[in-house]
Formats: C-alpha cells, sequence, structure tokens
C-alpha cells in the first residue's frame, strides 16, 4: 500500500522543489487570467498576456505551436540543471512562513534546510524522499517517483510527453505553467514560474496537494555552476548526529 503524508509534510516538502508536491498560485476554476496575473507580477492587456487554462484544471489543454514551443524550453531548462542550490522562501497554506537553503543535483537529488530555529530537513537521494523533523525525532518516506519532483528531476525531462498540462500563461517577461503527472499514481498539481528574461530561471513554485492545501515557494540567490557534493543526498537515520548543509 502506498504511504501519504499528512498535511504538515505535505507543506514541507512542497518546498522544493523542484520544484512542489504536496499550486497557492494555481488558480481556482473561477478565477480570471487578471487575477492570476496579479499573483505573478504580470501585466493584463492585449497579446502581452497569453493564458489558457482546462476546465476545472483537472484535464489537460491541447497546446499550439507556440506552447509546445515554450513547454520544451521549460523541459530544456531542467535538462541543463545538473546542479542548483540558492536560497528559498516557504509560504503555506496558513500563512506561515518559513525560509532556508537548498541544493539539487540531478538526477532525483536534492535537500532543503530549514533555518534556525527549525530542525527540519528534506532529502532525496534519488529513489527515496524523507522528511525530517530532528526536534521532534520524526521522519515521514515516500518513494521520489510516488510525487511530482520525478517530472522535473529525471535523467531526460519531457513535459510534453509526461505531463498534463492545464494551464499556460506568457507575460513576456514572466511565464507559468500548470502540471501534473499523466501518471495516476502521482496526485497533486505543481505551478511553475519562471523569469523568461535575459534567460530562463526559476522564480517560484506553488503546489496544491490532494486535500486542496496550498504552498508557495519563492527562490533567489541562485548558483547554477558550483558543483555540490553527493554527500549531502545521503539520507541519515534519524538518532544520528544532526549536521546542516
Amino acid at each position: 500500500m502506498k504511504k501519504t503524508i499528512g498535511a504538515m509534510s505535505v507543506g514541507m516538502l512542497a518546498v522544493a522543489a523542484t520544484l512542489a508536491w504536496a499550486a497557492g498560485g494555481a488558480f481556482a476554476a473561477d478565477e480570471t487570467p487578471a487575477q492570476a496575473a496579479a499573483k505573478i507580477g504580470g501585466s493584463v492587456g492585449g497579446s502581452a498576456w497569453n493564458a489558457e487554462i482546462a476546465p476545472g484544471g483537472t484535464t489537460g489543454i491541447a497546446l499550439d505551436e507556440q506552447q509546445t514551443a515554450l513547454v520544451r524550453r521549460v523541459s530544456n531548462y531542467f535538462n541543463t540543471l545538473d546542479n542548483l542550490s540558492g536560497r528559498f522562501v516557504q509560504t503555506s497554506a496558513d500563512g506561515k512562513v518559513m525560509k532556508g537553503k537548498f541544493a539539487m543535483k540531478r538526477p532525483g537529488r536534492f535537500r532543503f534546510d530549514y533555518a534556525r530555529p527549525s530542525l527540519q530537513v528534506i532529502i532525496s537521494d534519488g529513489k527515496s524522499l524523507a522528511i525530517q523533523d530532528h526536534d521532534l525525532n520524526n521522519e515521514d518516506r515516500v518513494q521520489l517517483d510516488d510525487t511530482p519532483f520525478r517530472l522535473l528531476l529525471r535523467k531526460e525531462v519531457d513535459l510534453i510527453r509526461d505531463a498534463r498540462i492545464s494551464e499556460i500563461q506568457d507575460a513576456g517577461e514572466t511565464i507559468a505553467l500548470t502540471l501534473q503527472d499523466k501518471s495516476p499514481d502521482t496526485s497533486g498539481r505543481i505551478r511553475l514560474v519562471f523569469e523568461a528574461k535575459p534567460e530562463l530561471e526559476l522564480k517560484e513554485w506553488i503546489t496544491k496537494d490532494a486535500q486542496g492545501l496550498d504552498t508557495r515557494v519563492e527562490v533567489g540567490n541562485l548558483d547554477r555552476t558550483t558543483a555540490i557534493d553527493p554527500s549531502q543526498f545521503v539520507i541519515k537515520p534519524m538518532g544520528a548526529a544532526f549536521n546542516r548543509r
């Protein structure tokens, strides 16, 4: 039986990555494109704003040539992300804000360390994903393939092939898309927001879990050039010495 994760842990998990899982920004079915635009700081008017949403956000839209090119551009972005590190700010559904630093290394590995006083850390070793609270001595663990992270951090990212795209927005300097894994075994949606100029760069992601809870993760101070030590992605058992990255 596949293990499910509680709302608290899902909110933590949504920081990644890539990255999130458990979208506050993936707008509801009754929300207008103008309202959605305000959320990502885009302008609305004429052809400068191009948004399309599948009914209810549950089925994929039929992509035209321009939209297909945009999705392929996002896929190519993740395919070139061998290493990525930086800072993050997570805002959960109840308004709680947590900060920290993260590191990712494809395929499938990432780590999120929450700033003090938290002793929480999220680690994926490429197969398993562990959500650890070293203050409470508690751990939740799932298979990476049971989360949407597998779409974005796999060895070969192909969102046209593997994702159901339910929303695409192009505001010129900012682009966003909402997607869900085509696999019926993976629940939840993720909305990715990118700076489009001068080059594509991840700005934030927003997730909605199976319980309808939203989590927003904003990232900054991104470093794509520094190699990351693979030992940072080893999941150590609870009770072992806790050393922050």
